[in-house]
């Protein structure tokens, strides 16, 4: 069921994507180790997380902010392509799974650069 509330940010593809990747990275963190909670997994949730919650806090801003706010997200999406990395390594996911990671923190990048670029170039 769709929310009757709407605001603007929600329109934004990239941050549609990030909420997607969000809950992959959620489901796939709930078959880690025990002992990973407070290391890996809670890492990985948190920067997976990050990038969603940096676009929807930045857009509220101008678009120096919000350039700044993208920037955040893409680190926090970087932090998730070594995170997705350590995972596979220490075979909690698999290399299908994390072909699958990257290549939607590749896309994810490349629309955030995109919407930096546009940010950018409407100032001047």
């Amino acid at each position: 069921m769709e929310s009757k509330y709407h605001f603007n940010f929600e329109e934004l593809k990239v941050y549609q994507k990030a909420i997607e990747f969000g809950e992959l990275v959620h489901g796939q963190i709930n078959h880690f180790p025990n002992y990973e909670s407070y290391r890996l997994s809670s890492q990985f949730a948190r920067a997976a997380d990050s990038i969603a919650f940096d676009i929807a806090e930045g857009s509220s801003n101008s678009d120096v902010s919000f350039l700044n706010y993208l920037r955040i997200a893409r680190g926090s999406a970087l932090e998730c392509v070594a995170a997705t990395t350590k995972a596979r390594l220490r075979n909690y996911i698999t290399f299908e799974q994390s072909e699958v990671n990257r290549s939607l923190l590749v896309e994810i990048n490349k629309m955030l650069s995109a919407l930096m670029k546009y940010l950018k170039n409407k100032k001047t």
